[in-house]
């Protein structure tokens, strides 16, 4: 894994520079958190594509502030992906992170090729109690992502470094990137998505329940999707292989030997062991 930052972006790479044979996939966080949610993705599907797994701005070791809302961190993501020169992207995102990733298929559509989204949801209401308590006992909101972000089948030990870097995240970068998450809704707008979508979501995620796979499935136009098992909103860092599983199928569906995207239609579902 490569290391490295491009205008003020920092980011783990599976190979530099980009091979531009293969797609990008370009992975995107989520809320307080950075690349490292990505890192057995990066390494693992760095043969079939190009790997890229950014810190967003004020996150990680990425220049600062942070943005208000997904809008502004979708201008910064198009921005990265135009510096890096990363050929035919596909951002991959979670949570947030899935959240810009629609933004970019959305009012980007020129600078994408695909989209994967883990996870996430055409609106993303956050529960009062997180940001009380993000507020009055960080300390206390990092140590309820073993029980709100994950499965009760995962280890704990597995979410360490994660955990470890939600810690490490100003409270205030935290607090906000939930904000935006309240405040992001593109229900309305999926129709408008004309690339090929993948949809995961896995069974034991509470905060985006599969119901929110459900609606992004049937509203924009061709989606395929995976389902997890034995997984929490945390599916990538819970159970690596299926999602990668289902990340590399998307793959072979949509693009064919050359690295061109096609537009083939298709279905994967991934199920954890």
């Amino acid at each position: 894994m490569i290391d490295m930052k491009i205008e003020g972006i920092a980011f783990s790479a599976g190979n530099w520079p980009p091979d531009p044979t293969k797609p990008t996939l370009l992975f995107i966080h989520g809320s307080g958190e950075d690349r490292i949610l990505w890192h057995r993705q990066v390494d693992a599907l760095a043969e079939v594509a190009n790997t890229v797994a950014m810190d967003l701005p004020g996150h990680g070791r990425s220049d600062g502030p942070a943005a208000a809302d997904v809008a502004a961190y979708t201008e910064t993501v198009a921005k990265f992906i135009s510096a890096a020169q990363l050929p035919r992207p596909i951002p991959c995102g979670l949570s947030i992170g899935g959240a810009i990733a629609q933004h970019l298929l959305i009012e980007y559509p020129d600078r994408v090729a695909a989209g994967v989204l883990i996870n996430t949801g055409a609106r993303l209401r956050v529960m009062p109690a997180i940001f009380e308590t993000i507020e009055k006992d960080y300390a206390g909101f990092v140590g309820m992502l073993e029980q709100i972000g994950a499965s009760p089948k995962t280890d704990a030990a597995v979410l360490e470094p994660l955990t470890r870097v939600t810690a490490a995240c100003p409270p205030s970068v935290t607090a906000g990137d939930f904000h935006a998450c309240d405040n992001f809704d593109v229900m309305a707008r999926l129709c408008e998505i004309r690339h090929p979508v993948l949809v995961i979501s896995a069974a034991d995620d509470t905060l985006t329940p599969p119901k929110y796979g459900d609606f992004l499935e049937k509203q924009i136009a061709g989606a395929r999707r995976a389902h997890i098992l034995d997984a929490g909103h945390l599916a990538p860092v819970e159970q690596p292989e299926a999602v990668n599983a289902a990340i590399s199928s998307f793959l072979a569906d949509i693009v064919d030997g050359l690295g061109k995207i096609n537009g083939t239609s298709g279905s994967a579902q991934a199920m954890g062991r």
